[in-house]
């Protein structure tokens, strides 16, 4: 297939390889931040073929491992009101609460609906007068301005029935915590490529600069990942840092300026707790106060839903790069696809899941 197989030919992954392991002097740690990146390091084999002075740990770049179980928690309560059609993505319906996850909650009748825009919950709210149409809004930066152009576009329409439940969390503001922390590992890091599709690259620009670390804007193909890697440890020897784009092919400096537009006018940043990490400063988006009708939490006053977190689950030490999958456990035993304790075994980007698939 054009412009992808090009990306994972194995004579090229050779010939980077050769590269690497001949600028590679001196062990570092990078830190990839994106699920997706993740998936296929591990699927591909790639984490297992780089020279043995790189090591890779896996960051919180899944926005479904990363929603906390309070929220997650208040979307059940939300999926089982009678009154209410509660729509999300696919990939959240496995993702355990406290006690059972949407998929449970549709199997005992409430009305849960995968939709594939959530301008498909905003149409539906259009179609169901009589309901209230609930839109699990999560992501990063990606996702963030579809999920404000429905909010906006509702507000247009007048619909009083629709209304989401905001999970949006924010990249840089999460790198800056992981590499603040006293325990921190980190040397470089991958940047998500379809993060900075939306963002651009500036606002990494004064986070190098702080913490004098080199970050490498990647892609998702297996060639992607080893020029990033490269890229990466070609600073990292020069005693070098600041900020490159590897993906050239769909990230500028200033991203999509458009995208960016809608999501400061529908959101605005706030504080967000993490899964398995705890809260971080201004990581977070929320509804402005000339949308807060559309605020989900509000609206059904669910926002006082309080949870605990497995103490079996080490998944906030995986996502801050301090452990890996096989390192918890309960990995493969207490916790599986099946019966998973933590998001990141069930999410199409998280690690456990990963290891689970790929390297059991």
């Amino acid at each position: 297939m054009k412009y992808v197989d090009e990306y994972r030919d194995a004579t090229d992954v050779q010939r980077f390889l050769q590269a690497l392991r001949q600028v590679v002097r001196r062990p570092w740690t990078i830190m990839e931040i994106c699920g997706g990146q993740t998936h296929t390091l591990v699927k591909s084999g790639l984490e297992r073929m780089l020279p043995p002075e790189v090591r890779l740990v896996h960051g919180p770049g899944c926005p479904v491992c990363v929603t906390p179980l309070e929220l997650i928690d208040r979307a059940l309560a939300l999926a089982a009101r009678p009154e209410v059609i509660f729509t999300s993505f696919g990939d959240m319906l496995r993702v355990p609460g406290s006690q059972q996850d949407l998929l449970s909650v549709k199997a005992a009748g409430g009305d849960v609906r995968i939709v594939y825009s959530p301008l498909d919950a905003v149409k539906l709210a259009q179609k169901h007068p009589e309901r209230e149409v609930v839109f699990f809004a999560v992501g990063f930066e990606t996702t963030a301005p579809a999920n404000a152009m429905a909010v906006y576009h509702a507000q247009r329409l007048g619909l009083s029935n629709f209304s989401i439940l905001a999970a949006h969390v924010l990249v840089p503001p999460a790198m800056a915590a992981l590499l603040a922390a006293p325990n921190c590992q980190i040397q470089g890091f991958l940047a998500a490529g379809h993060v900075c599709a939306i963002m651009g690259y500036e606002e990494y620009l004064p986070l190098a600069e702080r913490y004098r670390v080199p970050i490498v804007v990647t892609g998702f193909e297996p060639l992607d990942l080893l020029q990033g890697i490269y890229m990466t440890v070609e600073l990292l020897e020069r005693g070098a840092w600041g900020v490159e784009n590897q993906y050239v092919r769909a990230v500028t400096r200033k991203g999509n300026q458009h995208a960016q537009r809608i999501m400061h006018e529908v959101f605005e940043v706030r504080e967000r707790q993490w899964r398995g990490i705890g809260p971080i400063a201004q990581s977070g988006l929320g509804l402005r106060a000339a949308y807060a009708a559309y605020d989900a939490e509000q609206k059904f006053h669910v926002a006082t839903i309080k949870a605990n977190e497995s103490p079996l689950c080490i998944a906030g030490q995986i996502m801050q790069g301090l452990a890996r999958p096989p390192d918890c456990s309960a990995f493969g035993t207490q916790c599986s696809p099946e019966q998973p304790l933590g998001a990141p075994m069930v999410s199409s980007e998280g690690a456990c899941a990963a290891y689970y698939q790929f390297r059991k």
